[in-house]
């Protein structure tokens, strides 16, 4: 198992998050009736069918079906994307799936992307814009042992040990600069590996929270996960995204294929366990008890309360963008508003 997708090479796909952007995995299913009560909708915004049936529709996903792609299964399982009419492929993705670059070149026109690799992809002229952020909390962390007693992410950092952690990401440049690497051995991340952490009392390692340290767990290990969130950072991440040309072209389609996403999302999150089964066919590396017990590691990070499932705010954004200015990561600014569509305000 792998994690971490961040392509944040030269516009480039998003691999990182814990060796590929990788972890995580979700859920379910109900009437959507039930679901527009939940989401307070006025009205279902639907795509009208051509002769031929449902407007056909490709979704990239960054990462191999998992519980942090949950709800977009659903969506296909509850026939929320056909009630909307459309006929959505969910296309599977990998460690070099360039998601942002296929989205932005228009070889497919929704994909998942996480908030920091937009930002940097816009700033060097790749329109891709944010629909939908799942993930309110980032899943990215550090996991170490309990045994060594760490109260908090800077601990980590404090006591001498060895860190695996892929350099030159925005969170990984984050870490460095708010807490130093000095005490630290750097070697690079192991991908979803964690052979060594079982080990070495004195590793740590990059993860999503909601993998690696179920594996170690699952393995005898005794993991303690800190979230790169807790220290500051925290972009959105598995973020619907189209581009701008294409949101401004069609904008049903693109509110019709945003509405039926987040009712998947909200089916999984009340009962995982028949997508969580589908999934399992097209991914059997994944355990079953292993999809299950990632979709319940990550319901925190999507449901806060008092945000809908979802949304973005433009000062959210603006941190981002501020954050990696001065990681240098963009030499320019860029406006917080051209990074999403707010469509809550669009009805």
């Amino acid at each position: 198992m792998q994690k971490e997708r961040i392509v944040l090479m030269s516009s480039q796909p998003s691999i990182s998050f814990a060796s590929v952007f990788a972890s995580s995995r979700l859920r379910g299913s109900f009437l959507i009736f039930a679901v527009c009560l939940a989401l307070g909708c006025k009205q279902k915004q639907t795509v009208e069918s051509s002769a031929a049936g449902p407007v056909k529709i490709t979704l990239q996903l960054n990462w191999q079906p998992e519980p942090e792609f949950g709800g977009f299964y659903a969506a296909q399982q509850t026939g929320a994307f056909t009630q909307h009419g459309l006929d959505v492929s969910v296309v599977a993705g990998n460690s070099g799936t360039p998601t942002v670059q296929m989205i932005g070149a228009g070889s497919v026109d929704f994909g998942i992307v996480s908030a920091d690799e937009l930002v940097v992809a816009r700033a060097r002229g790749n329109r891709v814009v944010a629909l939908l952020a799942v993930y309110q909390s980032c899943p990215q962390g550090i996991m170490t042992h309990a045994a060594r007693g760490f109260k908090t992410i800077g601990d980590v950092f404090a006591q001498p040990g060895t860190l695996a952690i892929d350099s030159g990401l925005p969170y990984s440049d984050f870490l460095k600069n708010k807490y130093g690497f000095d005490k630290l051995k750097i070697v690079p991340s192991p991908g979803g590996d964690v052979t060594v952490f079982l080990k070495q009392p004195d590793f740590s390692q990059q993860c999503f929270i909601t993998s690696e340290p179920l594996m170690a767990k699952k393995q005898g290990g005794d993991p303690q996960t800190f979230l790169v969130a807790d220290a500051g950072y925290n972009p959105y991440t598995t973020v619907l995204a189209t581009r701008d040309e294409y949101a401004k072209e069609h904008p049903d389609l693109v509110r019709a294929m945003t509405d039926a996403c987040r009712e998947g999302w909200l089916a999984y999150l009340q009962n995982a366990s028949p997508t969580n089964q589908a999934m399992h066919a097209l991914n059997p590396g994944m355990d079953e008890q292993t999809f299950a017990d990632a979709a319940a590691a990550q319901q925190p990070l999507i449901q806060t309360p008092g945000v809908d499932l979802g949304t973005m705010t433009a000062d959210r954004w603006k941190t981002l963008i501020s954050q990696l200015m001065e990681l240098k990561a963009i030499d320019t600014p860029i406006s917080p508003q051209e990074c999403f569509v707010d469509l809550s305000t669009q009805k």
